[in-house]
């Protein structure tokens, strides 16, 4: 494991003593699918840095309803954790796991003193917040200009692309939910796109062709 986390730190370009000082800082947190990592309004005492696995991040009203905002894979970090890190913020997002994962959790009171020591982890944070912000944009603009079987569309393919799977194991309630819609519209929208031969329909799954 060890071995694994370092190689994915090395492959976003972090200088190897401060990969070393992450592996000795921080400690291996194991999450089930569909457990909940971070809920709002919660403080931040640490940065979760994905090893494998998925996270779902989400924004969540006052109402319990939710919007799915983008996914978390094998090597990156959430730049909302980080800005809770590196103020007296709380959590403005949901963070669950898509599927069985594992993190390296490492303490927020770091955070500052690597983006002043070394240039990889500031050059790591800024990527990390780029990053977030292109995906957000993306679905402000899918909410804006998009037709809600385009949105339908965008979420299988980002979830398609999130697991590496053609199957997707998601009912039709779970997908309104994070789509912040109804059921009766994600059944007759996947029903459209099975017409189109764009996906196939079975019990509790979906395979996108």
């Amino acid at each position: 494991m060890v071995d694994q986390i370092a190689s994915l730190l090395q492959q976003n370009g972090l200088e190897e003593a401060l990969v070393v000082e992450i592996i000795q800082s921080g400690r291996l947190f194991k999450v089930k699918e569909g457990m909940p990592l971070i809920s709002p309004g919660a403080a931040a005492s640490e940065m979760p840095l994905v090893i494998s696995g998925t996270l779902r991040i989400m924004r969540e009203d006052e109402q319990g309803n939710e919007i799915f905002l983008y996914y978390l894979e094998g090597g990156e970090a959430c730049a909302m954790s980080i800005s809770c890190c590196l103020g007296p913020q709380v959590s403005q997002f949901k963070a669950v796991a898509e599927a069985d994962s594992n993190l390296w959790m490492v303490p927020m009171v770091h955070i500052e003193e690597w983006m002043s020591k070394y240039p990889s982890f500031r050059k790591f944070v800024i990527d990390s917040y780029q990053a977030r912000f292109d995906e957000l944009m993306y679905t402000i603009d899918s909410i804006a200009f998009m037709n809600m079987d385009e949105r339908l569309m965008k979420y299988l393919l980002d979830k398609k692309q999130s697991s590496g799977s053609f199957v997707i194991n998601k009912t039709h309630e779970q997908i309104a939910t994070e789509l912040n819609t109804s059921r009766v519209v994600v059944s007759r929208l996947l029903k459209k796109l099975e017409r189109e031969d764009r996906i196939e329909l079975h019990r509790n799954r979906i395979e996108v062709l």
